[in-house]
């Protein structure tokens, strides 16, 4: 897939939940590679609206309760790190839905129909997308 603004040297690339959690809390999972994609200044980090619903979903949950913070403090955090909000549009919520992919997560539906859809690389640790069709930037 293409990276768009790879002649200017800028990326637009797209955090997965997990990538976006453990930048936010230093995490040491984070790979450099990933650190540094994230860390560019000239680089436009997406974080979409399916991130704060995974985060808020799993928290409810009990799933991921180390969470609550970055929860209740994501839009602070988000505007802080100076992310771009990625919202989701009803065709990327159709074309998540429709496509013809085994895994049945929906978050991860949804950041691959929109890092499809922007054209973007998605930052992911997840073996699960490293055969859809999308970069991913890791490690």
């Amino acid at each position: 897939m293409g990276v768009s603004g790879a002649a200017t040297g800028a990326v637009r690339l797209l955090l997965d939940t997990h990538a976006l959690v453990w930048w936010w809390t230093d995490d040491r999972r984070l790979p450099a590679a990933a650190r540094a994609a994230i860390a560019a200044p000239e680089n436009v980090v997406l974080v979409s609206a399916a991130s704060a619903w995974e985060l808020a979903t799993k928290h409810r949950l009990g799933k991921w309760a180390e969470v609550a913070p970055l929860v209740d403090g994501f839009d602070e955090l988000l505007r802080r790190s100076r992310f771009a909000p990625l919202p989701i549009t009803p065709g990327q919520a159709r074309r998540a839905g429709a496509m013809d992919w085994a895994h049945r997560d929906p978050f991860d539906r949804m950041l691959l129909a929109q890092a499809r859809d922007q054209l973007v690389p998605l930052v992911s640790g997840d073996a699960v997308f490293q055969d859809c069709d999308v970069s991913v930037i890791w490690s």
